[in-house]
């Protein structure tokens, strides 16, 4: 096998066209002795590979590898990636990281003939995030990188930082599990929670785009898989902690930690500074986190009495749902904001996306004026056709998103409210009861339906739904109120907005801007806020007719 080091910059080869945001396009190569240095791991040099042999990108597929990339052949919990070594090479790659049993693994099946550099880790995952930041040149590292963690809220603070940076004359990237977005526009990508590899890739893509500043929705997996390890952040923040993910982390307590890995003392991922919202305990508790040797206090927010840096006054709530708030922050300086979503919640997300955007070098009157118009696909999203009441698509999946998108509904509402709710599959079940209950609590029609099952039996997860539902107290319930089970979601769908008068809401949870259902391991397209359109005109059409139209 021909030599693959280089001395100047490599072009990356393949039929990435210029829009695509997965790697750079140009990437000056790194020796595997100096990723050796740098990481610990042990180099082994294969055929005529030398120390000076070169990488230019890193692949955790082996399908996925490009000329001079290096292969994480990492321990999974059906196959070592050792075992695809073969392939890797075959494309090209020009260095393997893996642990032990991968290194054997790769001495018994790699061909014989082939020239490749070996680094041996003790726990690879562990430092494949600073290798594949300094492959791509510590992308974070030139940019204003802000992270915003916990259960509720990431989509709708991004947006709206987003929208203050792009105000103040940034170059803006979002990362975000609704989509990938350059300076408002959505390019091509299918990461929602990136792994190392992809996420060094595309920051160093959009640092060669111009970008200067991203905002980057990060969860409880990717903290505690590693995922955003070698990146650095300049700011942190925290909206607040609810059930989720308990099929992943054991308890709320690990939960809490892999979130706290963005401002805890020691964490390689530490932000160098950090805005909480304190309004729960959980926010208090990483507060006091953030605070343990830190250079300067972190950046509280708070929509009730608790001390904060920065409060928001009561809601003023106009007519389309949206809010006028005044916050005070340091210095007790007034700001007027218009929040264009319904809920105290929201009025919670805007005032940490003041926040952050001041921490980020925003005003905060500039920050104020820029998200007042922000649109955040599939929250509390309304699907307006002329019908003579409110139909909204909201992501609510978790029993604290929609107990309190229940009850802003109910703060507004001058007829009924029905919801239509289910819950994923593979997933923490622990969580289903209970969202069963809060629907029950909260609407005149609670209509528990499929979500996205995946592998798992559909009615088993809404049995788990309707069972919470049964234990609620019929004095704890609207009066009058209702309950169906329809497992196909169209059909439930329909039977929402048949039920619906004028005044009423139709709430449909869960999916929110997804479109497609996960039914038995395969995607079926389906998205509610096309879905509830759709419906919405059939009944019109067959509606009675109006003389003369």
């Amino acid at each position: 096998m021909a030599s693959r080091r280089e001395s100047g910059s490599r072009r990356r080869s393949g039929t990435r066209g210029a829009a695509d945001l997965s790697r750079p396009r140009h990437v000056e190569p790194t020796e595997v002795s100096v990723l050796s240095a740098s990481t610990g791991a042990r180099l082994d040099l294969v055929g005529a590979a030398t120390g000076s042999t070169t990488v230019t990108g890193v692949c955790l597929r082996a399908q996925d590898v490009e000329p001079g990339d290096l292969f994480a052949a990492l321990p999974g919990a059906r196959a070592h990636g050792a075992q695809f070594v073969a392939e890797a090479i075959e494309r090209g790659a020009t260095a393997v990281l893996t642990d032990a049993a991968g290194r054997a693994e790769i001495a018994r099946s790699a061909p014989a003939e082939a020239t490749y550099a070996v680094l041996v880790a003790h726990d690879p995952r562990s430092v494949l995030g600073a290798v594949s930041s300094r492959v791509y040149g510590n992308p974070s590292q030139r940019l204003k990188l802000i992270g915003i963690t916990g259960t509720s809220g990431k989509t709708t603070t991004s947006y709206m930082v987003e929208a203050a940076l792009l105000a103040a004359g940034h170059s803006v990237g979002l990362i975000g599990t609704v989509e990938t977005r350059v300076d408002g526009v959505a390019v091509p990508s299918s990461l929602t929670t990136p792994e190392a590899p992809n996420l060094q890739g595309l920051l160093a893509a959009m640092v060669e785009r111009g970008v200067d500043a991203v905002v980057m929705e990060v969860s409880s997996h990717a903290l505690a898989l590693g995922r955003v390890d070698g990146a650095h952040f300049a700011v942190g923040a925290f909206t607040n902690l609810s059930q989720d993910h308990l099929d992943f982390h054991p308890t709320m307590r690990t939960y809490f930690e892999a979130k706290a890995r963005l401002f805890s003392s020691g964490s390689s991922v530490r932000a160098v500074r950090s805005v909480i919202c304190v309004d729960d305990d959980w926010g208090r508790r990483m507060a006091e986190v953030a605070a343990a040797g830190a250079p300067s206090a972190p950046i509280t927010v708070a929509t009730t009495d608790v001390p904060a840096s920065w409060h928001a006054g009561p809601s003023t709530v106009d007519a389309d749902g949206s809010q006028r708030v005044e916050l005070r922050g340091p210095g007790r300086i007034a700001t007027e904001v218009t929040v264009p979503l319904p809920g105290r919640y929201n009025v919670a997300n805007a005032t940490l996306a003041v926040a952050v955007a001041v921490a980020a070098g925003v005003s905060a009157s500039q920050a104020a004026k820029a998200m007042q118009s922000v649109s955040v696909p599939g929250r509390l999203e309304r699907v307006d056709t002329g019908q003579p009441f409110l139909a909204i698509v909201d992501y609510a999946h978790k029993p604290g998103a929609l107990e309190a998108v229940l009850s802003t509904l109910r703060g507004q509402a001058t007829g009924r409210i029905a919801v239509v709710v289910g819950a994923g599959g593979d997933r923490d079940h622990g969580k289903r009861p209970v969202m069963g209950a809060v629907a029950a609590r909260g609407a005149d029609l609670v209509i528990i339906t499929d979500d996205n099952p995946r592998t798992e039996d559909p009615a088993t997860i809404r049995s788990a739904m309707l069972a919470g539902l049964a234990e609620v107290p019929s004095d704890e319930r609207p009066a009058g109120a209702q309950e169906r089970e329809i497992g196909d979601r169209r059909a439930a769908i329909e039977a929402a907005i048949g039920w619906a008068r004028p005044g009423d809401i139709v709430l449909v949870a869960g999916k929110g801007h997804e479109v497609g259902q996960e039914i038995n391991g395969v995607k079926h397209p389906f998205d509610d806020r096309v879905v509830v359109a759709e419906v919405l005109a059939a009944a019109a059409a067959a509606a009675p007719g109006v003389p003369g139209e």
